[in-house]
Parts: C-alpha cells; structure tokens; sequence
C-alpha cells in the first residue's frame, strides 16, 4: 500500500469514527440492497423479534414519463421547461446559471437541499463543494456512490451571498422541485437541513424537531436531516445524521 493510499484509507476511517461507527461490517450484504421474492420472508427488522410491517404498495403518481421516452428524458424536458430562467429575481442578483439537479433518474434516495452555494453557482451542478463533498462520503457509508442517488435543491439559482430562499423564489422554484420528484419517483427523500425540510413539510418546526422523524410524502417517506454545511461548523452533530442514514438504509433495503 502506497503512502497516498494510506493517508486516504486513514481518513477514511476517522470520517466513520466521527459518525460514531465503531466498525466495519465485512458481510457483503451491507452494500447490497435487499429486495425480497414474492413470499419470500425479509431478513431485517426493526427490532429484533418484531418484523418489520410491510409498507403498503405505493399508488404511482401521474405517470410523467408517459410521454417521454425515459425518466432521464423527462428530466430533460422538465430542465428545458426552465431554460434561462428569469421567472424570479434571482436571475438578476448575481446568479451564474441554472443548477438543476444530477444523479440517478431512477434513484430509490433523492436528497433535497436549499439552494447552490458558490462552487455549484460556478459548476452548474448541486453540492460540489465542501459540504457536497462531505454528502458524498456520507452517500458512501451506506455503501451506495454518488451516482445511485438523485440530487436537488429547492432553488435553482444561487441566493446572492447565500442568504436564505424568499417566498417569491421559492413560489416560482417549487414546481420544478416537485416535477423532479414525480419524475424521479424515489422512495425515500432526505431533506438536508431547515429550509429544504420546512418548505417541503409547509411547516415552521425548527430542524431539531423534525430530524430523526419520517413523513409521508408524495408517495415516499421523507426524512429530514442536518445539512452538510452545518456538519462541518458542528463536527459533533455528524452522530446524529449516522443514525439517520441507518434509517434511510434500513428503509431501502426493505
């Protein structure tokens, strides 16, 4: 093992310690997602002794890919819908480009943040920087990679100085945001931080309250969590988003 292989495998490692896993699993089963047969009983549960109650069978959404070839060609239509976007004032302040979102179109896991910061301005891509950066390696450790999830955000323009989303974008914006989700269709959606969880949810409870807990939304179970950004201004915070993430991975597996 070379020096730079080392360095990155040690890193690595104090990442996971800094979400509070105290190993690593070996069993090839954790980075494969189980998808029981017909008849077939789940190996997981919730508890132990107590199996988990199956999740009734999702009513399918109208169907938004029926006019297109695929998911990813609805995607396509839905990002051509917003060309260069001058419904709102953002394109005016500052703005680079439009960031649409990026991913899987069949994703089962969608995550949802804000808005882009400056490094997503730039790329024209959401959460490329130190916080984007830091959802990967979080994406990771439930053994799934960047590319096997579906990522948005809220809003599509950059807020000048990163302040917080205003009504009137986000009155323009949401409907975007809630095509991408139809289309994409996951089964599970985690709301990164206040803003994303509280516009998704229509509610004023602060992130503390909502973290930790599932809702029924659109067809999919919604799970809202500390953002990125915040992990890296409270490193002791990363414990708690872990356990949420065995959530997530607990439901897809299911």
């Amino acid at each position: 093992m070379t020096a730079t292989s080392r360095d990155q495998l040690r890193a690595h490692l104090e990442f996971f310690e800094e979400l509070g896993i105290d190993g690593v699993s070996r069993d090839p089963g954790w980075r494969v997602r189980l998808r029981p047969s017909v008849g077939e009983a789940d190996p997981r549960t919730n508890e132990p002794g107590e199996p988990r109650e199956p999740r009734e069978p999702r009513e399918p959404r109208e169907p938004l890919v029926s006019v297109y070839r695929s998911e990813a060609a609805a995607l396509a239509a839905i990002r051509d819908d917003i060309g260069d976007c001058t419904r709102c004032k953002l394109h005016g302040l500052g703005r680079t480009q439009v960031v649409f979102g990026v991913g899987n179109p069949n994703a089962d896991l969608m995550f949802v943040g804000e808005a882009p910061g400056a490094d997503e301005d730039i790329q024209g891509e959401p959460f490329v920087g130190r916080a984007g950066q830091l959802l990967t390696k979080i994406i990771e450790a439930i053994g799934l990679r960047r590319e096997d999830v579906y990522i948005a955000n809220v809003l599509k323009c950059r807020p000048p100085n990163n302040r917080n989303p205003e009504p009137d974008e986000v009155e323009q914006c949401e409907p975007f945001l809630l095509r991408q989700i139809d289309t994409v269709k996951p089964k599970v959606i985690v709301a990164l931080g206040k803003f994303a969880a509280q516009c998704l949810l229509k509610t004023s409870d602060p992130i503390t309250r909502l973290r930790g807990r599932e809702f029924k939304y659109r067809d999919a179970i919604l799970m809202p969590t500390y953002h990125p950004a915040y992990l890296l201004r409270t490193p002791s915070a990363k414990r708690e988003v872990w356990e949420d993430m065995k959530r997530v991975k607990s439901i897809l597996d299911f």
